[in-house]
């Protein structure tokens, strides 16, 4: 059986976006472009590295030709923009829209490499959250998925919607932006009301 190829473009838009998290942590921390660059190099292809090595992939970004110039162009646009247009919130909602992306993305490619339902699922999750947990350790922040609002758990989400709704034999590209939808729209919610999930008490 031949591998499902996803198509090009949703994998650039997930780059594109995690990369924009990662120019933008270094932009907060005032670092070089060289730095902001490696940012949104680690950020933008983290999650779906992991992804094709588990599956025996060949890993996207080494023979699309564009993913490089898509994440050098996004260090650029963190660059040149002013400062004050990224201060707030704004870090927080791109990464939940690239985590909800790359959530959706791995599992879609999981179930499209035979991976079975549940492992895919978790497959998107891994993918979903690496390149965040990569971007937060280089630059010595307190890791994303160690917040308590919800993160993982959004994540979970858009992932098993997309192996959920490749198992009904949904429309592709509806089942794809119901997932994205859901998982940001969750991690949406966290950030905006704090929604959190009970932490773990001493019996």
């Amino acid at each position: 059986m031949t591998p499902q190829v996803l198509p090009p473009i949703l994998d650039l838009a997930g780059v594109a976006v995690f990369a924009l998290t990662g120019a933008l942590l270094a932009a907060r921390l005032r670092q070089t472009f060289v730095t902001m660059a490696f940012f949104a190099l680690v950020t933008g292809v983290g999650g779906g590295s992991l992804r094709d090595m588990l599956l025996g992939a060949p890993a996207f970004w080494l023979r699309d030709p564009w993913v490089a110039p898509v994440i050098f162009a996004t260090a650029l646009i963190a660059w040149f923009t002013p400062r004050r247009w990224w201060e707030g919130e704004l870090l927080e909602w791109a990464d939940a829209a690239g985590l909800a992306a790359f959530s959706v993305l791995g599992a879609a490619k999981a179930i499209g490499y035979g991976v079975a339902p549940v492992p895919a699922a978790v497959l998107g999750v891994v993918t979903g959250c690496i390149g965040g947990v990569a971007r937060d350790v280089i630059a010595g922040e307190p890791s994303i998925i160690m917040r308590p609002e919800l993160y993982v758990t959004a994540a979970a989400l858009a992932a098993a919607l997309t192996v959920v709704g490749t198992l009904l034999q949904v429309p592709e590209g509806i089942t794809w932006a119901v997932a994205w939808t859901a998982g940001f729209a969750l991690r949406g919610a966290a950030i905006g009301f704090r929604l959190a999930l009970p932490a773990y008490r001493e019996p």
